[in-house]
C-alpha cells in the first residue's frame, strides 16, 4: 500500500531536484510551507539536491546576488508581500516559484503585474501538497478551528471561504495519489439542522475543481491499471456515538486517558528511572519511525500486553545477556531489566515508551473503573446487549453509574449523552434529573443541548408522535466465533459499515448519492467492480472489462470527513484495507480525542469572539525589514592621528634589542627554525636577575608538571 507520507515526500523532492538542474541554489521557506517539509521530509535530503542553505523568507537573510533561489511557498497575501520584497530589492540571481497550493487569482495578477517578476521569476509552478499526512493512511489539515467555523450559528459569513479552502485540500490530496474519483457524499434523512447540507456542497465543489483540474491538465489523471478511486465525503454528524464512546485498542485508548502532547508531533512524558536515581520525566515521540507503535497502535489493550512480554521473551533469547535472567516477564521485570542496558538504547527507549504508556493507561482504566462504564456504553451505541439483544434496565445502569462517586465527571458526561442518543431525546424533565444525579458543573448542560446543532435530537414532548430514529446503518449482528470478541468493543464506527455496504455494491445511493448519478451510478451499483482510470482518457469499450485478480493494483478509497474524525474511525480504515482489499485512506480536518470533542461542542454556545478563530484575528503581515534597505558595510576603522599618539624616545636597551631574538628561540626550540647568530650582549646585572628568573620559572613548570611525566 502506497505511503501518503512517501508520496508527498517524493513529490517535494523530485520537485526541487528538477529546478534548476545541476545548479546550486538557496531554498527558501515559510512558516506554513516549512511545517509542510519537516512532517516529511530530512533537511540532509534537501541538502543533497544542490541545496547550499534552507531559510525562512519571513526571516532576516543576506542578500547574494550570484545564487540561484527556489520559493516553496503558501500562497497567503503577507507570503507574496515577502517575495514582492524580495524580488524587488533583487536579492539573487534568478528566482524559481513552486506554491504548496494554487494561488488565488488576485494573488496571481499581483505577481503577474509586478516588472521585478516578470524580469527574475524563471518558471512558476504549483505542487498541491496543502496537507499533513500523520501516517502512512491517515491525513489531517491541522485546522480543529473548522469545528467551529462550520457549526457555530455566529460563523455562517465564514463558511463560503472556508469551505473553498477545503475543497483545495481535498483536491491536492486526489491529485497527490493520481486519483480523479468518483464521488458521493452522506445526504443525512429526515433532518432539519443547518449542517445537513455540508457534505452535498462539499462534494459538488469538489467535483467541480476536480473537473477544471483535469481539463487544463491534460496528463491528469496518469494511466494507470488501478481501478477507478472512490472519494466518500461525510462530515461529524454521520456518527456522533464514536467520539463518546471508550475505545480499548492502544492508539484510541492512549490519546483518550493519557496525557499527550500533541503540536506539530505527538510526545508522551515518561518517567524513566535508572539505578540508585529518582525517576525523571522525559518526552518521547511517537512517530511513524516506531515500529512497535506502527505494529501494535490498533490491536486491543488486552492483547497488546500478551504481545508486549511476547516481543520480550523473543528478545531475551537473542541478547545473551539476558541468557541467565529465570525471572517471568512481566511488566515491572520487563522495565527494571531495560534500565541498565545503556548499550540497547534505542531499543531499550521503545520499549520503555510502551511499557510506560502500556502500564500508566491500565491504571487509569482501573481507577475510573472504566471496564463498568463501558459495559453499559456498548449497550447504548450498538442498541444491543453482550447476547446481542435489545438491552434492558439501561436507564437504572445509567443512573447507578451517575451516582458512583468513582466515576470521573466526564465519563458521566458522556454516559448522558450517550444515553440521550440512544433514546432519541427525552422530555426536559428527566434531562434535570440525569444531570441532578450526575452532579455536572452547569456549563456542561450546554454541551448537552449543543449537539442539536449536529443534528440530535436532545428533547421530546410528552405526547411526541416522532418514531424513536432508526439506525442508519446496519446493527452489529451476533459474531459466529466468539474468540476475538470483547464484550467491551462490540461497537464500531458507522464508517466501517459504510465501507463494507459500498464494497459489497449495496450502500444505499439515497444516503450517499453520486455528485454525477447518471455517469457513474452504474458504476457505484457494482462496488466490487473494478474499472480501471485509463478508461477515462482512452476509447475502450467498458463492455470489455474484466476484474482483475487479486494479485492485481487494488483501488483507492479516499473518505474525507469534516468537522474532526476519531481514532477508532482511523482503525476501522486500517482494518477494512485489509479484509476488504483496498487501499483506503482517511483525511480530516483534524483528529479528535474525547475531551476534545466535548470542549469544542461546548463552545458552540460561546460568543465568537472568544473562540480566538484565525479568521477573527489580525491579517499576519509582512515583517518591516524586509523592506528596508540593505545596510552597507561600515567603513574600515582609520589608524589614530599622530595628534593623539607621542612617539617616546629610544632608551639604552632598546637600542641593544634585536627584531626576532624571541621568536628564533621559539622557532628553535620546536625544532623548526635555527638562528646561528650569538646572542646580544648583557650586563652583569640584568644577565643574573634573567639568569634567577629563568631558575624560578623552571621551578615552578617542574612543580605543574608542564613537560614533564609526575614521578
Amino acid at each position: 500500500m502506497a505511503s501518503a507520507i512517501g508520496i508527498q515526500q517524493k513529490i517535494i523532492l523530485e520537485t526541487i531536484r528538477a529546478t534548476d538542474q545541476g545548479e546550486w541554489k538557496l531554498l527558501i521557506l515559510d512558516g506554513g510551507s516549512q511545517k509542510l517539509v519537516d512532517g516529511v521530509v530530512k533537511e540532509d535530503d534537501i541538502l543533497e539536491l544542490n541545496v547550499t542553505n534552507v531559510e525562512r523568507i519571513e526571516d532576516r537573510r543576506q542578500a547574494n546576488k550570484e545564487m540561484d533561489v527556489v520559493y516553496l511557498l503558501s500562497p497567503l497575501p503577507h507570503i507574496v508581500d515577502c517575495l514582492k520584497a524580495d524580488l524587488e530589492r533583487r536579492r539573487y540571481r534568478r528566482s524559481f516559484i513552486i506554491w504548496t497550493s494554487p494561488p488565488r487569482s488576485d494573488i496571481q495578477s499581483r505577481l503577474d503585474q509586478s516588472t521585478s517578476a516578470r524580469q527574475q521569476v524563471v518558471h512558476a509552478s504549483v505542487l498541491n501538497i496543502d496537507y499533513y499526512p500523520r501516517e502512512s493512511h491517515l491525513i489531517t489539515f491541522r485546522d480543529p478551528w473548522s469545528f467551529p467555523t462550520l457549526y457555530h450559528p455566529a460563523c455562517n459569513q465564514l463558511v463560503k471561504q472556508h469551505m473553498e479552502d477545503l475543497v483545495q485540500k481535498i483536491v491536492s490530496i486526489c491529485v497527490s495519489l493520481g486519483e480523479y474519483p468518483t464521488i458521493r457524499y452522506f445526504d443525512p434523512r429526515n433532518q432539519s439542522h443547518e449542517a445537513r447540507v455540508l457534505c452535498s456542497h462539499l462534494a459538488r465543489f469538489v467535483q467541480t475543481e476536480l473537473d477544471q483540474y483535469a481539463k487544463f491538465n491534460h496528463d491528469f489523471p496518469p494511466p494507470s491499471p488501478r481501478p477507478r478511486g472512490l472519494l466518500i465525503i461525510t462530515d461529524r454528524t454521520m456518527d456522533l456515538f464514536a467520539p463518546l464512546v471508550h475505545e480499548f485498542t492502544y492508539q484510541a485508548m492512549v490519546h483518550d486517558l493519557l496525557p499527550l502532547v500533541e503540536a506539530d508531533k505527538i510526545y508522551y512524558k515518561s518517567l524513566e528511572s535508572q539505578p540508585g536515581m529518582a525517576q525523571k520525566g522525559k518526552e518521547q515521540e511517537i512517530s511513524e519511525k516506531d515500529g512497535i507503535w506502527i505494529k501494535y497502535r490498533h490491536l486491543h489493550m488486552k492483547d497488546l500486553l500478551d504481545e508486549l512480554v511476547k516481543d520480550f521473551e523473543i528478545f531475551k533469547k537473542q541478547n545473551p545477556e539476558f541468557a541467565n535472567s529465570d525471572n517471568p516477564a512481566t511488566i515491572n521485570t520487563i522495565k527494571d531489566m531495560l534500565a541498565g542496558l545503556p548499550k540497547y538504547q534505542e531499543g531499550k527507549e521503545a520499549y520503555s515508551l510502551h511499557l510506560s504508556m502500556t502500564q500508566d493507561a491500565m491504571t487509569v482504566f482501573q481507577e475510573r473503573r472504566l471496564a463498568d462504564v463501558a459495559s453499559v456504553e456498548q449497550s447504548l451505541a450498538t442498541g444491543l446487549d453482550e447476547d446481542y439483544k435489545k438491552p434492558k434496565n439501561l436507564a437504572d445502569q445509567v443512573i447507578r453509574l451517575l451516582d458512583d462517586d468513582a466515576i470521573h465527571f466526564p465519563d458521566r458526561l458522556r454516559l448522558i449523552i450517550q444515553y440521550l442518543l440512544y433514546r432519541d431525546g427525552l422530555l426536559p424533565m428527566d434531562i434535570s434529573k440525569l444531570l441532578a444525579h450526575a452532579r455536572l458543573p452547569a456549563q456542561d448542560s450546554e454541551v448537552i443541548y449543543n449537539l442539536e446543532l449536529l443534528g440530535a435530537h436532545i428533547t421530546r414532548v410528552l405526547k411526541d408522535s416522532r418514531p424513536v430514529a432508526q439506525y442508519q446503518f446496519g446493527k452489529k449482528e451476533a459474531p459466529l466465533s466468539s474468540v476475538n470478541e470483547s464484550g467491551l468493543s462490540r461497537f464500531e464506527p458507522a464508517l466501517k459499515f459504510v465501507l463494507e455496504e459500498y464494497s459489497r455494491g449495496t450502500l444505499d445511493q439515497s444516503l450517499f448519492p453520486f455528485t454525477k448519478p447518471h455517469l457513474d451510478a452504474a458504476e457505484g451499483l457494482m462496488g466490487q467492480e473494478n474499472v480501471s482510470q485509463a478508461s477515462l482518457r482512452s476509447a475502450k469499450p467498458t463492455w470489455a472489462r474484466t476484474r482483475p485478480s487479486n494479485t492485481g493494483p487494488r483501488q483507492r478509497i479516499i473518505v474525507f470527513m469534516a468537522g474532526g474524525a476519531t481514532y477508532s474511525e482511523s482503525r476501522a480504515c486500517y482494518e477494512a484495507s485489509q479484509y476488504l482489499d483496498k487501499d483506503i485512506y482517511l483525511s480530516t480536518t483534524h483528529m479528535l480525542t474525547p475531551s476534545l470533542y466535548l470542549r469544542q461542542v461546548g463552545d458552540l454556545s460561546v460568543d465568537r469572539r472568544r473562540l480566538d478563530l484565525p479568521a477573527d484575528r489580525p491579517k499576519p503581515r509582512a515583517p518591516d525589514h524586509l523592506f528596508e534597505k540593505d545596510t552597507p558595510l561600515p567603513p574600515p576603522t582609520p589608524p589614530s592621528s599622530s595628534k593623539d599618539t607621542k612617539i617616546q624616545p629610544l632608551t639604552d636597551d632598546m637600542r641593544r634589542m634585536r627584531m626576532g631574538d624571541d621568536g628564533a628561540r621559539s622557532k628553535a626550540a620546536n625544532g623548526n627554525s635555527h638562528d646561528h647568530r650569538p646572542p646580544p650582549p648583557q650586563s652583569s646585572s640584568a644577565g643574573g636577575r634573567l639568569t634567577k628568573d629563568r631558575e624560578k620559572d623552571g621551578e615552578k613548570k617542574k612543580k605543574h608538571h608542564f613537560f614533564s611525566s609526575k614521578k
